[in-house]
């Protein structure tokens, strides 16, 4: 239990850690962007896989035992996740590694089909597979390996947009305004409106796949079914 402690330190505060300035800029200076890009890559997986052997070794001890119908909160939850993750990786990103020259080269293309209900679609969706899975697990391994992963997902959030913007300056104004942190909140205020066709109807349909492969698979390769028993 203590290796996975920390190894889920070390993998969500590795990210805060080598993204600051403090460390990324002298990194970069010495390695160059793509230099220090393929050594925070490798060290962040280093640290996914350390922390995925630590939770598969890690003794069952329940700290507490949730109420049956929370045992329902993933298939509830997960569709949702797996499309914010498919919608945000399948479309160019103004957070993504990079993303900076989508806003100096074409803006109005930032603020198109999922980033119109939120600029970090992606690091939602890890949070409400952790969410859901905290929910419905109340091991003391389960609970430390989501609440690292939420803590980064929502952290990951604050810490990006505050990068952006002082990378961007001027430039990050405009995209932040019509966009929000919060799902819907910049459609809600009346900033943006919902670009459903920018989504399509592919997008929400191969994160049904995904779930339901994922839910095929599940009982193989995490060793529990994925439905309440």
């Amino acid at each position: 239990m203590n290796e996975l402690l920390a190894a889920t330190i070390l993998f969500a505060g590795g990210h805060f850690l080598l993204s600051s300035a403090s460390l990324r800029k002298p990194l970069s200076r010495k390695l160059g962007n793509n230099g220090f890009q393929i050594v925070y890559s490798l060290c962040v997986l280093a640290a996914f896989v350390w922390m995925l052997f630590a939770y598969a070794s890690a003794p069952f001890v329940n700290l507490w035992f949730p109420a049956p119908a929370l045992a329902w909160a993933p298939q509830v939850l997960m569709p949702i996740a797996f499309f914010a993750v498919v919608a945000g990786l399948t479309t160019p990103s103004a957070t993504a590694v990079g993303g900076q020259k989508l806003l100096e080269d074409t803006p109005q293309s930032a603020t198109r089909g999922i980033f119109t209900i939120t600029r970090h679609p992606f690091l939602w969706g890890t949070t409400l597979w952790a969410f859901s899975h905290l929910l419905a697990n109340g091991d003391a391994a389960s609970i430390i390996l989501m609440v690292g992963i939420a803590v980064l997902s929502l952290g990951g959030m604050h810490h990006i947009d505050q990068r952006r913007e002082a990378a961007l300056g001027a430039a990050w104004g405009p995209y932040a305004m019509t966009t929000s942190l919060v799902p819907f909140a910049a459609i809600a205020s009346g900033r943006t409106k919902l670009d459903w066709r920018g989504i399509g109807w592919w997008r929400p349909l191969v994160a049904l796949v995904i779930h339901v492969v994922a839910m095929a698979l599940h009982p193989a390769v995490i060793g529990v079914s994925p439905f309440p028993g």
